[in-house]
């Protein structure tokens, strides 16, 4: 089961939360689509596609978007 990481904890794993750097991390939107009134998830490889993506999706006031910034686990990793 995945692990979403807060900043801190982040840091206390030697991760930078800032960083892009591929392959260690991966980015998780998890959001409210107001459209069909469900809770979806898209992960992202840059800490950058995944703000644009959640910032697309706030569209009213009843969305909302949060970019977790999770360790890509190894049977994850793209080739």
């Amino acid at each position: 089961m995945e692990k979403n990481l807060s900043n801190r904890e982040a840091h206390q794993q030697g991760i930078n939360p800032g960083s892009d750097a591929p392959g260690q991390r991966e980015f998780h939107v998890t959001y409210f689509d107001t459209d069909c009134g469900r809770i979806r998830t898209e992960v992202f490889e840059t800490a950058a596609e995944a703000e644009r993506f959640a910032s697309l999706n706030i569209r009213d006031e009843n969305g909302w978007a949060v970019v977790d910034a999770v360790q890509a686990q190894r049977g994850q990793l793209a080739a």
